[in-house]
């Protein structure tokens, strides 16, 4: 189970009694947190930062702890926020200030000095806010009474963002073959991604995956079938057609788990030795959490497994798309989003359909893949480009929709929304900011789960939605 070590802020100059009350009212939060959200994370008290050598020995304990993937800090009293600076100087985790109290009101009939001494957050956190802004250090600070839902909510959320980015610290991505040629947003600095996320960009040839299929079993082939004829429905009688995709995804899989890989690249200019695009195959692996990113696109390989490693346990889906045609009825103007092949499952609406049709690029035999609607409701349709000398998050505010009207000649999953404030700024907007065709579409996410981890993880971030004018669109490419 991971944990965020608690870390509370005080100093000696109220006494012993003082500080024993500190350490009760902090035990007590640390109680509350995991009886709430213990099944998220685990909450564990470090002794009061008194002093210098306390905070020190404190965030010594945290960065050496792999099981850690943060901090909860709270000012209980005034803490000099100068006793914290060579502890912070070593924190390399995300930080969260919490700016409560122990009490929710004040005793207005017995209130004294000793409880003001006592209960001073609004002192204390303003102290070490100023130090953690003067150190230009990114965090995210939740303000109010603990207890309340809303508080509780913001916490779990840090929580959840935390979570994925020490996810995303252990990052591997397996790309096999290159960029996919000529194309720019897909491309980007691999040595930087690793230095700024902790990603591993590494390159193997698809041979690799083609002499993996050929050490496949029958038995295990069976065995993947049974997996997809339980999860879908089969919609085709070629199914020779549909066993060289699960043959593809054992593969896969075998080569992802013993090179510890958590997401993939493919681009359909370097299939050499495979008869098929893989299609089913990515689909299901993305179902599972795997990330996955076409025509060599490490960055939305990445991102992806990140966002959905971020969106566990709560409602609603996320995965990789595409976008590629509009419907421009004015007023009604909407988005078909879908790929060549390899929107994720999890993006069904409904129980998805295995088909099989010929693919009209990259020169293989007809393909399997899996057909289905998308999912509907409010969502974000997030990305991740190079800029050249930063990366840079794009986040949009969208409405998924049902499909108008059926599209039966269209054998790919469909994904239908209405940009946000309008089509007109929402999409010139992403252009602006030069947003990628490759996203991930999440109605599981929100743009702030998106802000929380541009800020703790120093990525620049461009936000669209209804607060969007025309005003703001000069603003995003410069």
């Amino acid at each position: 189970m991971k944990k965020l070590y608690f870390i509370p802020g005080s100093q000696d100059l109220y006494g012993e009694e003082c500080l024993k009350q500190v350490h009760a009212d902090c035990q007590k939060m640390v109680d509350f947190f995991n009886e709430k959200l213990g099944d998220v994370v685990r909450f564990e008290l470090l002794p009061t930062v008194e002093t210098s050598e306390i905070c020190v020995e404190d965030m010594k304990k945290v960065m050496v702890d792999d099981d850690c993937i943060g901090v909860v800090t709270w000012m209980h009293t005034f803490s000099p926020a100068k006793m914290w600076i060579k502890g912070l100087q070593i924190l390399r985790k995300p930080l969260l200030h919490l700016h409560t109290q122990a009490n929710e009101k004040l005793p207005y009939d017995t209130i004294d000095m000793d409880f003001m001494n006592l209960n001073q957050a609004a002192h204390g956190d303003r102290e070490f806010g100023f130090i953690l802004a003067r150190m230009h250090i990114a965090h995210q600070v939740v303000a109010g009474y603990y207890q309340h839902e809303d508080f509780l909510a913001k916490v779990k959320q840090f929580c959840d963002v935390a979570k994925a980015i020490d996810w995303s610290h252990n990052m591997r991505v397996a790309t096999f073959g290159n960029n996919m040629r000529d194309v720019a947003v897909t491309d980007g600095n691999r040595l930087e991604a690793e230095i700024h996320y902790g990603w591993e960009i590494k390159y193997w040839g698809i041979g690799e995956i083609v002499e993996l299929s050929k050490e496949v079993t029958e038995a295990e082939i069976d065995q993947k079938m049974a997996e997809y004829e339980e999860k879908y429905t089969m919609a085709t009688d070629r199914i020779d057609v549909v066993r060289e995709q699960a043959r593809y995804e054992v593969a896969f899989e075998k080569f992802l788990k013993e090179n510890n890989c958590k997401a993939f690249t493919d681009t359909f200019q370097d299939l050499h030795g495979m008869n098929q695009l893989p299609g089913i195959a990515a689909q299901n692996m993305m179902a599972k959490g795997v990330g996955f990113g076409p025509e060599g696109d490490y960055k939305i390989a990445a991102f992806s497994a990140i966002l959905q490693k971020m969106s566990e346990g709560r409602k609603g889906a996320t995965g990789f798309m595409e976008d590629y045609t509009y419907d421009l009825t004015p007023g009604k103007e909407v988005e078909l989003a879908s790929h060549m092949l390899e929107v994720p499952a999890q993006l069904a609406a409904s129980k998805p359909e295995i088909q099989v049709h010929p693919l009209g690029i990259g020169g293989k035999s007809d393909p399997a893949r899996l057909v289905f609607d998308c999912v509907e409701g409010d969502g974000i349709q997030v990305t991740l480009v190079d800029m050249g000398d930063h990366f840079r998050i794009i986040c949009a505010d969208v409405e998924l929709i049902r499909e108008p009207h059926p599209m039966p000649n269209l054998p790919v999953a469909h994904i239908m929304y209405r940009h946000k404030p309008n089509f007109e700024i929402g999409t010139a907007a992403w252009c602006y900011a030069g947003g990628a065709h490759h996203s991930v579409i999440s109605t599981a996410l929100n743009r702030s789960d998106i802000a929380m981890f541009a800020k703790l993880t120093g990525t620049e971030l461009v936000t669209i939605g209804d607060d969007t004018t025309e005003a703001d669109l000069q603003k995003f490419y410069m």
